[in-house]
């Protein structure tokens, strides 16, 4: 017996086939993984620009109050709630006679400045209505690259967590740079949730959930549920979505749901109008089920996710061998040149000679002192240099595979 799964499609635009048993695994996978956000003991909420402001740029106050009524409502129900929230810069735009979102990173960041103060301003005002209290987090990239700052945002949620406040957390715009952004607060959210280790997080968008084309088309159906890469074979994700205000797309949202999906966190994308029924498990939305296999690492999925590479190692086949198949350390016989400027304890690119970058780990020499180890044993370079050289380029524990 088979059966036509909902909002499946072939690439040839015929209906897609299926067993009724896939249909019923299917089924359960998807119920499953919304009772299991339901049930969330903590979730990472994540709004958009265009969710939160008017056409021309102001903050819609009632969607500010109808947001903050869903979460204080969850929170009544003994959930943690960390909200991510974009439209500091959107916010800012009208003060500063803005007709539109500036390009240029100084205006963005005078925008965030001013925009920043209103946006929690009203989060403020209507937590406080509820008898709860916000509290602003704004981080950078640097937060999550650096081990001691990772660490320290880590428990600094936690507290405001404990105290029962609700954190609301935003990228601190006005003062990253084009080179360490996180280019938007999606992934942003997503890096939180694996950094808090919630057990959900809500992608809050202007599209109600991801499509196998473009939502205007009325041909397009609802993809329900996301397993994993393989579900989205065949879907163009760049025209499932519409961009408005914010930087992020439809690319950026199911880029964001893999980061979490990998760290164990179920993940929902649907619309900031369906909030309150994406955070009851109803089936709204689209949901990217968290994966069943062992959950990486913290220091693993942060390498991954939340560092970008100082510099670069180039290494010769065998270590390319060595590191990508076999996991093992980068010893200094396998590098062959060395790009960038680092320091000891920085993230750097592993790559290939054709330049293909294949791991990232945390380097153990400043970039000045790999030349005169590159080649080298480890055994010879004790002997010749002394004890303290008999280490690893990167060691294995500080070093994922990409």
């Amino acid at each position: 017996m088979r059966g036509t799964r909902p909002g499946c499609r072939a690439l040839d635009g015929k209906p897609h086939t299926v067993h009724s048993a896939e249909l019923e695994q299917t089924g359960s996978a998807e119920a499953a993984g919304r009772a299991a956000v339901a049930s969330a003991r903590r979730v990472v909420v994540k709004v958009g620009s265009s969710s939160l402001t008017t056409p021309d740029g102001r903050i819609d106050s009632g969607r500010i109050r109808d947001l903050v009524e869903v979460l204080a409502a969850r929170r009544t129900l003994g959930q943690e709630v960390i909200l991510v929230s974009s439209g500091a810069v959107a916010a800012g735009m009208t003060p500063l006679g803005m007709a539109r979102r500036p390009r240029d990173l100084a205006s963005q960041q005078a925008a965030a400045s001013v925009g920043q103060g209103l946006l929690l301003a009203a989060y403020t005002a209507e937590l406080a209505e509820r008898g709860l209290n916000a509290a602003q987090v704004l981080l950078t990239v640097e937060d999550m690259m650096r081990r001691v700052q990772h660490r320290n945002a880590q428990r600094t949620l936690r507290r405001l967590l404990d105290i029962g406040a609700v954190p609301v957390v935003n990228e601190n715009d006005t003062v990253a740079t084009h080179e360490l952004r996180f280019g938007d607060n999606d992934r942003l959210a997503a890096l939180v949730a694996h950094l808090m280790r919630a057990d959900a997080l809500i992608l809050l968008s202007d599209v109600d959930a991801l499509y196998d084309g473009n939502p205007s088309d009325p041909g397009s159906s609802v993809v329900s549920l996301v397993r994993g890469p393989g579900d989205l074979d065949g879907i163009d994700i760049g025209s499932s979505g519409r961009r408005g205000v914010g930087t992020g797309g439809m690319v950026t949202k199911v880029a964001s749901a893999r980061i979490a999906t990998e760290a164990g966190v179920h993940t929902m994308l649907t619309s900031a109008a369906n909030a309150r029924a994406a955070l009851a498990g109803e089936r709204v939305g689209t949901l990217f089920a968290a994966g069943g296999g062992r959950r990486p690492s913290a220091r693993q999925l942060w390498l991954a996710h939340a560092t970008a590479g100082r510099g670069s190692l180039v290494l010769d086949p065998g270590a390319v061998e060595a590191v990508a198949r076999e996991k093992a350390s980068l010893l200094p016989a396998g590098v062959v040149r060395v790009t960038g400027e680092f320091s000891a304890g920085d993230p750097v690119d592993l790559c290939d000679e054709q330049g293909v970058v294949i791991a990232r780990g945390l380097v153990n020499y400043d970039a000045a002192e790999v030349p005169d180890l590159m080649g080298r044993s480890t055994r010879w370079l004790a002997r010749e240099l002394g004890p303290s050289y008999e280490r690893e380029l990167v060691h294995r524990d500080d070093l994922v595979v990409l």
